[in-house]
């Protein structure tokens, strides 16, 4: 499978891997893509961007294939929604909604995996017991 950030998202939206004429529109859409994925706390913590075809898939999230099939699909999504959207408004739904569950995916499985209590910090401070039942219950 290709590893090319670049080279992989313009087979996707079909276009072939010599034609450089629309490189830095897609370039500029995958990069927006990554901080909508940073935004979700998905990937490098100092965010990631691409400037050329040899940035791969790996240097963004290794070591998780689940992961990081849903982190591409997530990138080939939203660019081919502001690159090339579809015409008919049942297709561009359907693509919206495909983009939006894996963003929501990648979030619930992020959170599950990172999550930590923040009251628990509130606890260690002694401003813990602001619970429900109201002060110092």
């Amino acid at each position: 499978m290709e590893q090319s950030i670049l080279t992989s998202t313009k087979k996707i939206l079909g276009i072939s891997p010599d034609d450089t004429s629309f490189d830095l529109d897609i370039i500029t859409h995958i990069n927006s893509a990554f901080s909508t994925l940073s935004d979700l706390g998905v990937g490098p913590a100092e965010g990631f961007v691409i400037e050329d075809e040899t940035a791969q898939w790996d240097s963004y999230l290794s070591g998780n294939p689940i992961e990081l099939s849903k982190v591409k699909s997530c990138v080939w999504l939203e660019t081919r929604l502001s690159f090339d959207p579809p015409t008919l408004s049942f297709l561009l739904d359907a693509a919206k909604a495909q983009l939006l569950e894996k963003q929501w995916r990648l979030n619930v499985n992020r959170e599950a995996t990172e999550w930590t209590d923040p009251e628990s910090d509130l606890v260690g401070m002694g401003l813990g017991g602001f619970g429900l039942g109201g002060f110092g219950t």
